[in-house]
């Protein structure tokens, strides 16, 4: 067993602290090449992946870099240099410990690249740019080890995939190049040890003991939740009485837009005037600064926020977590818990609190599975080709390669082990000569080959594919800012769509205060405060998650029971009701109903396929619909069903499903449809195709569409085979459409199908018609026809007895 050393010992021993037994033992295997640690929040995660640096570095022999840290946010980045300072200074360490983000001064930058630290901290962006410099073999030379945090925050994304790039690239230029994964979460640890590995190294598991189950309950509240919306305004009145009772509450959102809103009625309700802030990541940094620095100081009793908050930064006293809406998937759940009592072995305390009436369900089988240490995921595929793309031309920047082993060197990256010579090498010609149909442009003509090496044709073309390294996809955003004339404080950004719906005098909210729209002055959104109490939201992209795979099957494994104690009286009345109508969704089957309602002939398909996947049931059914001479005129999708509304009956449905004509049908519709344009636009500016960052000035999104979609329709008719084509293709059905979630359902019923032809609207189907009725009607008069929609509808479903309010749609107009 590795002791550590005198200073050490009598470190922990001032603080009253033992070394935990997983933190002795990462300590024991410093040596390993890799090495994954889960262990719960609180559990000195942190502490453990540094103690073998520390060590190391206590001597005080160590010449320039010896530890490289990967965050997945600027802010814990910085939280961890907060944190890491404490005992280096101490101790007194001999240790110089500095971060390097988007955030940091160019100065600081330079000096960092010309005399490297001993700790870095840093994001998978900025190390990916650090690898482009030619120095890089100098900045680098001797480092030991990568600590990569929340590296399951990383695992599903691209974010992830550039790191591990970036990694083998390291690896090059030091063998020894221990790597060291942490995290709290981890669904599959395999996966996430063969994602973190030099394949086809084994990256060993160390489990430490994951401490007392979480406190995680339903917030019971004297109201029902409505039967349809998002934004839980039902529950405010409760939400203030546990921010009362606590000393600092986070209160998550899955969507900016409902996390502005929240905030905004929660203030409204304030009547105790109890400090409470907004945090998410359209706010302008400084405004989010001022909150972190707050909560840090334990001056806010709240903090309304999104994912933002997620991850393991240790925010002051917050003894609470509130998740408002489902959670949709339980692994991000737990980890928003985690942010309560950020201490080993205590116990973290959340309470849910669902929208609307489905989600009573969802939240309960979500507590079930956090208390049953039942987490999800969904696999990520192979290693995504327009990041790899990027990584040629970032390894271009950095000199002449040779291309067998930048393919060696590109393979032992985890995600990137199933990459064929020849996929690697069309990625090669891409970076080199932009494709068949580009070739004769050179614009696109950036590498070539000189006596068996690769490099690029212009050097000067180094810093415009660094400006534009990264693979997170910005909203086409725009800054807003108070009007020069009001002291031009900036705000945050809304998207480019929304802001040009604005005409002057709209008002929006953002950040928490009510703004008017005075006007644009050179691309920027300037604006003025504004008393009213009603008004339009800013349109924030946001992430619109879906339920996963998991959470759905646990859901639809309740509607197995004979009864439901653990749901409140008024949803287990709901379900027990839509048994004796119709029937509940059984696992392994299909629920069809059709009936007539609104002079209209209706069907309804619960495929528990998340959002995307039912939005794209939709599309498809339709589309067969029409083939099948059934007249549809619309449909609406949830996570769990796709209703549809049409002029004639279903009287057979398994036509419908048929999967080679469902997969027909999305070929057709994915050919002419915008999305893919979209998708195309977000792959070929990853890939260095489209250039959103210049010397002179960035693109608006509307020059970067113009030129995207010219490309798009180019390769389409010219090039149809085109590397970027096959790219877009692969990713909308990976991500933007769920075709994987409709074709796993279609495979888990085999053919099961359960059609009940009804005389009316089904209890469980009603709340969809709300879905379709959100239609933008200002104030009372909104109020007014939901109030009367949602009556006749739970009348005509024989819900009339069990109404709560209507809808908790907001009274503005969203987005326009």
């Amino acid at each position: 067993m590795q002791s550590l050393p005198p200073q050490f010992t009598r470190w922990f021993a001032s603080k009253g602290w033992t070394v935990h037994s997983h933190q002795q033992e990462m300590l024991n295997r410093s040596d390993a090449p890799a090495l994954l640690l889960i262990a719960p929040t609180g559990g000195g995660k942190t502490l453990s992946g540094f103690l073998p640096t520390l060590t190391d570095l206590a001597h005080g022999d160590h010449d320039g870099m010896h530890t490289l840290y990967i965050s997945p946010l600027k802010a814990l980045a910085a939280d961890i240099k907060r944190n890491l300072t404490t005992p280096v200074t101490e101790m007194r360490l001999p240790i110089r410990i500095e971060d390097r983000t988007g955030d940091t001064s160019q100065t600081r930058k330079r000096r960092q690249r010309a005399d490297p630290p001993h700790i870095l901290l840093t994001t998978p962006e900025s190390l990916a740019l650090l690898t482009s410099y030619e120095d890089a073999p100098r900045m680098f030379k001797g480092l030991k080890r990568v600590v990569i945090d929340e590296i399951h925050a990383l695992a599903e994304s691209k974010r992830g995939d550039q790191l591990m790039l970036a990694l083998a690239r390291l690896q090059t230029l030091c063998p020894d190049l221990k790597r060291v994964g942490l995290s709290a979460t981890v669904e599959d640890p395999a996966a996430i040890a063969r994602f973190m590995a030099r394949h086809p190294d084994p990256c060993p598991i160390l489990l430490a003991d994951p401490g007392p189950p979480p406190d995680v309950q339903m917030l019971r509240t004297s109201e029902a939740p409505p039967w349809a919306g998002g934004g839980a305004a039902y529950a405010i009145p409760a939400v203030l009485d546990q921010i009362r009772q606590h000393n600092t509450t986070l209160i998550f959102h899955n969507t900016r837009a409902q996390a502005e809103i929240f905030f905004h009625n929660l203030w409204l309700a304030n009547d105790d005037s109890l400090p409470i802030g907004i945090h998410h990541g359209s706010l302008d940094r400084t405004q989010r600064e001022r909150v972190e620095a707050a909560m840090v100081r334990g001056e806010l009793r709240a903090i309304v926020c999104t994912g933002s908050l997620d991850l393991g930064i240790d925010w002051g006293d917050v003894d609470l977590v509130i998740q408002i809406g489902a959670p949709k998937n339980v692994k991000r759940l737990v980890q928003r818990i985690g942010r309560a009592n950020h201490r080993y072995n205590a116990p973290s305390k959340a309470l849910l609190v669902p929208a609307n009436r489905f989600e009573v369900v969802e939240c309960v089988a979500a507590v079930e599975a956090v208390l049953d240490g039942e987490l999800d995921g969904e696999p990520r595929g192979p290693g995504p080709r327009d990041v790899l793309c990027q990584h040629i031309l970032i390894t271009a920047c950095a000199g002449p390669f040779d291309a067998d082993t930048l393919f060696t060197e590109v393979t032992s990256a985890g995600a990137y082990a199933s990459l064929t010579r020849p996929e690697f090498d069309a990625c090669l010609d891409f970076c080199a000569t932009g494709g068949y149909a580009l070739r004769a442009y050179d614009k696109w003509q950036r590498l070539v080959q000189r006596d068996g090496f690769w490099s690029l044709r212009d050097p000067r073309s180094s810093q415009r594919i660094r400006m534009n390294i990264g693979t997170i996809q910005d909203t086409d955003t725009l800054k807003v800012r108070m009007k020069r004339n009001r002291g031009g404080k900036p705000l945050g950004e809304i998207e480019e769509d929304f802001a040009a719906s604005l005409t002057h005098g709209d008002t929006f909210l953002i950040g928490g205060q009510i703004v008017k729209y005075e006007g644009l002055r050179e691309m920027t959104v300037e604006v003025s405060r504004d008393a009213v109490k009603k008004p339009r939201i800013a349109s924030f992209m946001g992430a619109k998650f879906a339920t996963s795979t998991q959470l759905s099957a646990r859901v639809q494994r309740m509607f197995t029971q004979d009864s439901w104690p653990e749901l409140p009286d008024h949803t287990a009345e709901w379900l027990a009701l839509q048994r004796e109508v119709s029937q509940l969704p059984q696992p392994g089957r299909l629920l069809i109903e059709s009936f007539p309602h609104d002079g209209h002939a209706q069907t309804v398909f619960y495929g528990f396929a998340g959002r995307n996947g039912q939005q794209t049931l939709g599309l498809l059914l339709t589309k067969r619909m029409e083939d099948l001479g059934l007249h549809p005129l619309g449909f609406v999708a949830t996570d769990y069903a796709t209703l549809i509304w049409g002029l004639d009956p279903v009287t057979d449905p398994a036509p419908l499903l048929d999967p080679m004509a469902l997969q027909d049908g999305l070929d057709t519709w994915l050919a002419g449809n915008a999305m893919m344009k979209r998708t195309f636009r977000a792959s070929a500016t990853i890939a260095g195709l489209i250039e959103r960052n210049t010397p002179q000035a960035r693109k608006s999104g509307r020059q970067a569409t113009f030129s995207s979609d010219i490309l798009y329709d180019t390769l389409t008719k010219y090039d149809p085979d085109h590397l970027m084509l096959d790219i877009t293709r692969q990713e909308a059905l990976r991500g933007l459409v769920d075709f994987a979630r409709i074709q796993e359902m279609l495979e888990r019923i085999d053919g099961r199908i359960d059609h009940r032809v009804l005389r009316k609207v089904s209890p469980l189907a009603a709340p969809l018609f709300l879905e379709v009725g959100r239609v933008p009607v200002k104030g009372a008069a909104e109020e007014r026809l939901l109030a009367k929609e949602a009556a006749r509808l739970m009348e005509a479903s024989g819900l009339a007895n069990l109404t709560p309010p209507p809808s908790d749609t907001p009274r503005w107009r969203v987005g326009g």
